[in-house]
């Protein structure tokens, strides 16, 4: 059972932002204290992508494990509360996702997706991102 009210509940899950999120904020951090320089949000492009490499034709999507259905991941569990509701929106979150990446691909864009919980292994990260942006 949640501890909170439905309406205190519903107006803290309206506090989460879409952009600029703790996550997002710690791989633009990372990623330009490595020296690369990248745009942000742009509009012309499917999702939106948080970070945009746009001379190296790639692009990082930084995504929440709960809300984008990381599998296997312990931060992605279900809430007990409105399960059906939860499940049909991440369900929708990991198809739009699936979509976008699939556009940009066809479209001749590499793609890589940053998850939340891949913040815990820093150095792991940066050696990710070093070899994506260089190599692949």
């Amino acid at each position: 059972m949640d501890k909170l009210s439905p309406e205190h509940r519903g107006w803290l899950m309206s506090r989460v932002k879409s952009k600029d999120t703790t996550p997002e904020l710690a791989v633009r951090r990372l990623v330009f204290g490595m020296g690369y320089r990248y745009r942000l949000h742009d509009k012309r492009l499917p999702g939106r992508p948080d970070l945009v490499f746009a001379g190296r034709r790639k692009i990082v999507f930084v995504n929440g494990c709960f809300w984008h259905g990381h599998k296997g991941c312990r931060y992605a569990h279900l809430p007990k509360t409105r399960v059906d509701f939860w499940r049909t929106k991440i369900k929708n979150n990991r198809a739009r996702d699936r979509r976008n990446i699939a556009q940009l691909e066809a479209s001749g864009w590499t793609v890589l997706t940053v998850w939340q919980c891949d913040l815990k292994i820093i150095e792991a990260l940066a050696n990710k991102l070093y070899d994506f942006l260089e190599f692949d």
